[in-house]
């Protein structure tokens, strides 16, 4: 019987700690969703971003991906991001798909221009750079190293 209170116990301090590493690691992650206004951007590739990806700039987080849709007319990929308030964007900024790694998520890297107009609630990122998964940049180094295409 005595032997049954220590595992109770020890089992109860296993998941006291489990939870505790949990909040923490939900607390650093950043994985909430960023409340503020929305921007959209339209892609030929997009490689694998999904709902809720990083919206990036410098590597800082200063949004969330809202949608993705495609547009029926061009075919394109359109995200649609939420970006925090405090943060304006100018418009000749752009977009492009940023890998976190071979196995790592998926973010919108946004590099900001240096225009003095900036991008309202509703606008969009005109300028966007298309996705180049790993096998797309394997084949232009083949490409370049072996002299082109003849």
């Amino acid at each position: 019987m005595r032997q049954n209170a220590v595992e109770t116990v020890l089992g109860g301090v296993v998941l006291i700690v489990a939870s505790f590493f949990l909040v923490f690691a939900l607390n650093t992650a950043q994985v909430r969703s960023v409340d503020g206004y929305n921007v959209s951007a339209a892609f030929f590739k997009v490689g694998g971003l999904t709902s809720g990806s990083d919206v990036r700039v410098n590597g800082i987080k200063i949004g969330t991906v809202n949608d993705l849709k495609l547009d029926p007319v061009t075919y394109d990929a359109v995200v649609t991001m939420s970006i925090r308030e405090d943060v304006q964007l100018p418009e000749d900024s752009v977009a492009e798909i940023g890998s976190a790694g071979i196995i790592g998520g998926k973010f919108v890297s946004i590099t900001p221009g240096g225009g003095k107009t900036m991008i309202a609630a509703g606008g969009k990122v005109s300028r966007t750079k298309d996705f180049k998964s790993l096998e797309d940049q394997v084949g232009e180094i083949i490409f370049l190293a072996t002299g082109g295409g003849g």
